[in-house]
């Protein structure tokens, strides 16, 4: 399971003032996600995301299932690497999936043991900082990135469940 949550951050780099002395950095990069929406089921209604990124490590198809709980991200997640995003595209949508939306942020990684830590920014919307763990045991892994999230100054803050693409689509659709 990918045990995530998710916090609105208005000064990054007091964060990654922190991170560079405890965690290693992994990469910088803009990612651009391709979101769709299921012929036969909305997606927004059912809590899913299927998505195609592309980024200069390549492209990944990622299915996200439903979130199990009320104060985290945690969901189910499958990710395949491929080699075309614009093929991957088009078999998608002649298959009958609908463009959902489009996300493009830009984004620096760190690893902190098994915790990856995401500072991220999308234009209009904001700064972000994500803390995700993969594990079998949620409980715990739910326990070890909040205490994370304490450690970056983020522990009396609300963590944020919603997705980037519904932020992008609530700013669209508000204008």
């Amino acid at each position: 399971m990918e045990v995530e949550i998710k916090f609105r951050i208005p000064d990054p780099e007091k964060i990654e003032r922190v991170l560079r002395d405890r965690a290693e950095f992994v990469i910088e990069k803009i990612e651009h996600d391709y979101y769709f929406n299921h012929p036969c089921r909305d997606f927004r209604e059912t809590d899913e995301a299927l998505r195609v990124r592309k980024d200069v490590e390549g492209v990944t198809l990622t299915y996200k299932g439903k979130k199990i709980d009320s104060e985290t991200k945690t969901r189910e997640e499958f990710k395949v690497k491929l080699d075309n995003f614009e093929a991957a595209r088009k078999i998608l949508e002649k298959l009958g999936f609908r463009k959902a939306g489009e996300v493009v942020k830009r984004r620096k990684i760190y690893r902190d043991g098994d915790v990856i830590i995401c500072l991220d920014h999308l234009d209009g919307i904001g700064s972000f900082v994500e803390l995700e763990i993969e594990s079998d045991d949620v409980e715990e892994a739910k326990r070890r990135v909040f205490r994370y999230a304490e450690m970056l100054g983020l522990g009396g803050e609300k963590s944020i469940r919603k997705s980037y693409l519904e932020m992008v689509l609530d700013v669209a659709d508000s204008n």
